[in-house]
């Protein structure tokens, strides 16, 4: 006999419950397999796992196309802000800036390398300091750079901190919907177990194996066959059958 597991995707759980549905909505009054209570609270979970799946996906799409807008701002933000610190450094190996004005950038005076820029919170640090540090040198008389001049830099920057702030709520808002979802899977699962016994139970006595399966097929339930297992056939109950009825009767007399 085929086992049965249980859906792994929201279309597979969706359709686990629509199909139940459907087909307990149309069976006789007197031929229920599902009670009144399960049938009911599957008719009120689909609609309701149906909206929530259709909010994540939503959310999600948004998501990828923000991303590929947001990723071309973060490159273009760091490209400035390195490209500023360089020229800094450039500058300042040639003699015209001591060292010590990198302390108005809060870098440091002994290195030449580029400080890490590899997360979008080091840009928004760093982004600031060389925004705050050249406008603090410059207003106490100090030439200011160029190639990139710090207003280039600043507008870049700003785009990206704008962006920045605006992908953090995003994506706040993306993990609250994905957690609501995770419950509403654990909801869908109980309630699709609760379904499949019952489907079961009512059919196990009733049915030989092939019309087990396929009246429970038509519920939703899902079955899979183990490697090598001889799948069930038409035959297969036909053959059962003529088995049952070649089995002796035994008739027991009342004893005088």
């Amino acid at each position: 006999m085929p086992y049965r597991r249980l859906p792994n995707t929201d279309q597979t759980r969706l359709y686990a419950l629509q199909t139940a549905v459907q087909r307990a909505s149309e069976a006789d009054f007197n031929d229920q397999v599902l009670s009144y209570k399960t049938l009911n609270d599957a008719r009120c979970f689909v609609m309701q796992f149906e909206n929530i799946v259709s909010q994540y996906h939503s959310s999600f799409e948004s998501q990828v196309s923000a991303n590929k807008q947001y990723r071309h701002v973060v490159q273009t933000a760091r490209m400035y802000i390195s490209h500023f610190i360089q020229v800094l450094n450039m500058t300042v190996m040639r003699g015209e800036f001591k060292k010590e004005v990198k302390e108005y950038y809060k870098l440091d005076v002994d290195s030449s390398f580029l400080p890490d820029l590899s997360s979008e919170e080091d840009l928004v640090v760093w982004g600031r300091n060389i925004i705050d540090g050249e406008q603090e040198r410059t207003g106490q008389g100090g030439m200011p750079l160029y190639n990139p001049a710090i207003t280039k830099v600043k507008v870049y920057y700003d785009i990206f901190r704008d962006q920045y702030n605006n992908h953090q709520l995003h994506r706040k808002s993306s993990g609250r919907v994905y957690e609501n979802l995770e419950e509403e899977r654990k909801k869908a699962d109980a309630l699709i177990l609760d379904i499949w016994n019952q489907v079961e139970a009512h059919y196990k006595e009733k049915c030989l194996p092939y019309e087990f399966l396929k009246n429970c097929q038509a519920y939703g339930l899902i079955y899979y066959y183990r490697k090598g297992e001889k799948h069930l056939s038409a035959e297969t109950d036909r053959e059962m059958q003529r088995v049952k009825d070649s089995q002796p009767t035994i008739q027991w007399s009342e004893s005088e």
